[in-house]
């Protein structure tokens, strides 16, 4: 069964955020900016995270983290690739709306790091790419062929995942009324928008490893569920960080 490695000190896991900041994140989700949502989601995952590497008093390097915010460019919000002890130092950034919405940049930037790292990552668990937006990119170019070059890409734990979380109440044709109860995106799902259709075909089926981490956590996504949160509410904002560090960092029987 692929994706059992798990991250540990000396096979930690890499994951590369892409953070849409363009103008839009401005707008209002649940009485709250998009982006301070999407910055009050990160900052809990990486506590997690933390916790998750946490031994005594000391925080192992289980994960690897690389952030990059994008708009009509792409920023590099940590400044290279940094460990969780380091980013538990530094703290996550607080981002800021900006303007455009150059997608398929981001996706390049992602795959360009994954082409130098992934040499070094044949003993560790499959990286993961969590690209968040909340609206489709208005200039670069269509990102799905970059993010299905990235999704070939592979280490012996199994292809690079791709994960979207969808800031937009426009994504579903029923929207989630309990995000504990909620079984995720499948392929049989309505979806609402062409845009979130792309996204959908842009995000990775979720490893069984996950799903048993995130039922740890309370959650019910169904065995057919993909890494596609479409987030019309704080709760699955958080939901789709959440699984962006559910690495199995333990064992997993086979």
């Amino acid at each position: 069964m692929p994706y059992t490695v798990p991250a540990t000190s000396k096979t930690p896991a890499l994951i590369i955020y892409l953070l849409d900041v363009s103008g839009s994140m401005g707008e209002e989700l649940a009485g709250k900016p998009k982006i301070e949502v999407i910055s009050d989601a990160l900052h809990q995952v990486a506590v997690r995270m933390v916790q998750r590497s946490t031994k005594g008093t000391t925080v192992a390097p289980r994960y690897r983290i690389a952030m990059y915010a994008y708009s009509s460019q792409v920023t590099d919000l940590l400044g290279g690739i940094k460990t969780v002890a380091e980013l538990a130092q530094m703290g996550v950034p607080r981002l800021q709306p900006m303007d455009a919405t150059d997608t398929a940049a981001a996706f390049r930037e992602a795959e360009r790091l994954l082409k130098a790292e992934l040499g070094n990552l044949q003993d560790c668990p499959a990286p993961l790419v969590c690209h968040m937006t909340d609206g489709e990119y208005n200039q670069g170019g269509d990102p799905e062929p970059i993010a299905k070059r990235i999704m070939q890409m592979s280490v012996p734990d199994g292809n690079v995942l791709i994960e979207n979380i969808f800031v937009t109440d426009k994504a579903l044709t029923q929207p989630i009324s309990d995000p504990k109860e909620w079984e995720g995106v499948t392929p049989e799902t309505q979806l609402a928008s062409p845009y979130a259709e792309t996204l959908f075909r842009m995000s990775s089926p979720i490893p069984p490893t996950y799903r048993s981490v995130m039922a740890e956590m309370g959650y019910k996504l169904s065995p057919g569920a993909h890494m596609f949160f479409p987030g019309n509410a704080p709760e699955i904002v958080e939901l789709g960080f959440a699984m962006s560090g559910a690495t199995p960092v333990t064992p997993v029987s086979p």
